[in-house]
């Protein structure tokens, strides 16, 4: 078996790439955490842990750019992943129908 050569460059660079990045990889990891435990928790199986983690995971890091526009810093991230994790799909999946229930209501509506 050959051994990895040394190279101090890739290192480096590995080590600044999660440096920079770990602000994100943080909160997307504490998000999956939070909503596998909660899932697990309230005696879902295995597969629904692992699908809500997912998808909180990628909620939270499709909030990282937002956090960025409105000039927040990237540690608030944290928390907001941790909340989404516990909210859940579903109950943030209601909660933006109702926002886009209240600012476009349907046509027929009335």
């Amino acid at each position: 078996m050959s051994n990895m050569p040394d190279k101090p460059d890739t290192w480096l660079i590995v080590l600044a790439w999660l440096s920079q990045h770990s602000p994100t990889l943080y909160a997307a990891g504490l998000s999956a955490l939070m909503a596998g435990i909660r899932i697990i928790y309230g005696g879902g199986t295995r597969r629904q842990a692992l699908l809500e983690a997912a998808i909180c995971t990628l909620i939270t890091i499709g909030l990282i750019p937002v956090l960025e526009y409105f000039g927040l810093p990237l540690n608030l991230a944290t928390a907001a992943g941790v909340f989404i994790g516990f909210l859940g799909v579903k109950k943030l999946a209601d909660f933006a129908d109702r926002v886009a229930e209240f600012k476009f209501p349907r046509s027929g509506a009335g």
